[in-house]
């Protein structure tokens, strides 16, 4: 039984890397780059980037009052990419295009190798299966056997590149959302006048 457990726990951590690489790239780059642009500071980003990572602080304390361990869930490493962001946006001279892009796809590229580090952290797998059994999934959350030895295996490279992909439209989402952001502002100015 706890055989299953600890290659269920190896194999959820590399699948859900790859997921929340995805997820938590694409996460920090809309807000980081909206708020970035909205100031018009390069050091915007970081800025917000380290306000969510003292969020997720506080929401690891959750889990922790559920009995789990406080290395049981992992801190995203966005702080680093959040600081090429501002980098781009700030040595392209302030050009909204070139933060979109370059800096959109630096975020995509960088966030999984940062948040290697917390692989390297995580606490030992055979330990979890030991102490917390794993729960029982609906199919669709079951990773999904990882096929070891291929070379295009690696989450990292995964996860970046599928990253690199879906940061920049989500980038060009956060920028344009500072437009509307301004006509609403507007909108609501002229209303009450």
């Amino acid at each position: 039984r706890n055989a299953g457990d600890y290659i269920f726990y190896t194999d959820w951590a590399w699948t859900s890397f790859v997921v929340f690489s995805i997820s938590q790239s694409t996460m920090l780059v809309v807000g980081a780059i909206y708020y970035m642009l909205f100031t018009g500071v390069p050091g915007t980003a970081t800025y917000y980037a380290t306000i969510m990572t003292i969020y997720t602080w506080v929401a690891k304390g959750a889990w922790f009052a559920l009995g789990y361990p406080y290395d049981f869930v992992l801190v995203p490493v966005w702080i680093p990419s959040a600081m090429l962001l501002d980098l781009t946006y700030w040595a392209t001279r302030r050009n909204k295009h070139a933060a979109i892009i370059i800096g959109g796809t630096l975020v995509g590229l960088s966030l999984p190798i940062f948040n290697m580090i917390n692989l390297l952290l995580v606490r030992d797998p055979l330990e979890m299966a030991f102490k917390y059994p794993r729960p029982t999934l609906p199919p669709y959350m079951t990773p999904i056997e990882p096929q070891v030895g291929k070379f295009y295996n690696s989450p990292v490279a995964l996860g970046s590149g599928a990253g690199a992909v879906l940061s920049v439209p989500i980038a060009a989402l956060g920028a344009k959302l500072n437009t509307w952001t301004y006509r609403w502002m507007a909108a609501l100015n002229s209303s009450t006048l």
